[in-house]
């Protein structure tokens, strides 16, 4: 059984779809359960079923999915395991998206263009969720794109552990943001790690998917080692580009970290550039065997996650976790 069954108490149920079951595993011996055993398979035309092994009627049920490609095949997983959670009577549906899915196209920057992010926050909702968990937003106005509770989780802490045992003695590091986007999050870091923090200034074409173009650095990072946050990294063109910059400045060392390691395409070959010293990421998406490489270092995000479902499900509080910060 996957919960706690007598009459009258709270249930928890935790649902993984096919896309990272590792993660969801991780998440549940955390918690000190399992993963409910559901029958989930795709016909040969392509459609999803799902099926849940034991009864959920009444349960506090979190479905957990990363989205990671094929990403609307796992989109839709989720969307069905959802509603057949809602059909099936129980009592509360938390989507866990550990990355969200389309939370790049969070606005319009040209006329005609779509809002994808608010489109699946819909979908979600119309679905049957009832509350939406997920970690480090590409945007934090995508928390008012669903009717409902959204729990934005940070990985700073698990993040910000590892470099401070990593940096604690090093009086040379600088904090960069590698766009403008990014300040306040790096900034925060800067507060944090006690270190000055600069800027890169970048500019994309509309027109061309996936091309940067570095223009300029705002403050000093020569002999320094630069600390570059970022909340993905999809292709690794801007981080790598960012990377060069910053050594043409004059920096010692280039250390990147990112919470949502996406690694399309020629991502894991950029990202092992004369420029980059290390990388390092979080396992919110399913990192294959050929896409690391010995510059990784990858970061567990599910005690993070365990510890935010536990809260949701106590009634506790998650802003708690990050000292008022979420």
């Amino acid at each position: 059984m996957s919960g706690i069954v007598n009459p009258g108490e709270k249930r928890l149920v935790l649902i993984s779809g096919r896309a990272y079951p590792e993660l969801a595993n991780e998440v549940a011996a955390e918690l000190g359960t399992e993963v409910l055993n559901t029958e989930s398979r795709t016909f040969a035309n392509g459609e999803i079923y799902a099926r849940f092994g034991e009864s959920v009627r009444g349960a506090d049920a979190f479905v957990i999915q990363s989205h990671t490609s094929p990403i609307n095949e796992w989109i839709m997983e989720q969307l069905i395991m959802v509603d057949a959670l809602k059909r099936a009577s129980a009592k509360r549906i938390t989507v866990v998206a550990p990355c969200f899915p389309y939370a790049r196209q969070d606005k319009k920057g040209r006329g005609r263009e779509p809002i994808s992010a608010r489109l699946v926050s819909d979908l979600f909702k119309t679905a049957g969720a009832d509350r939406i968990m997920s970690v480090d937003l590409h945007a934090s106005q995508i928390q008012g794109f669903f009717d409902g509770p959204v729990d934005h989780l940070f990985a700073m802490p698990v993040l910000m552990k590892y470099f401070q045992q990593k940096f604690g003695d090093v009086d040379n590091l600088t904090v960069v943001s590698p766009d403008m986007g990014r300040v306040r999050v790096a900034d925060r870091w800067a507060d944090q790690l006690g270190s000055p923090l600069a800027i890169i200034h970048k500019r994309r074409d509309p027109k061309v998917a996936n091309e940067v173009t570095v223009h300029d650095i705002v403050g000093s990072v020569k002999g320094r080692t630069c600390l570059m946050v970022d909340d993905l990294i999809d292709t690794g063109g801007t981080i790598k580009k960012a990377a060069e910059a910053l050594k043409a400045q004059g920096a010692e060392r280039v250390v990147v970290a990112a919470t949502h390691a996406v690694f399309s395409g020629p991502a894991t070959e950029r990202l092992q550039c004369e420029a980059i010293d290390e990388v390092v990421v979080t396992d919110t998406l399913p990192i294959p065997e050929e896409s690391r490489f010995p510059t990784l270092t990858v970061l567990p995000i599910a005690p993070l996650l365990a510890r935010a479902i536990h809260e949701v499900f106590q009634d506790g509080s998650v802003t708690s976790m990050f000292d008022g910060a979420a």
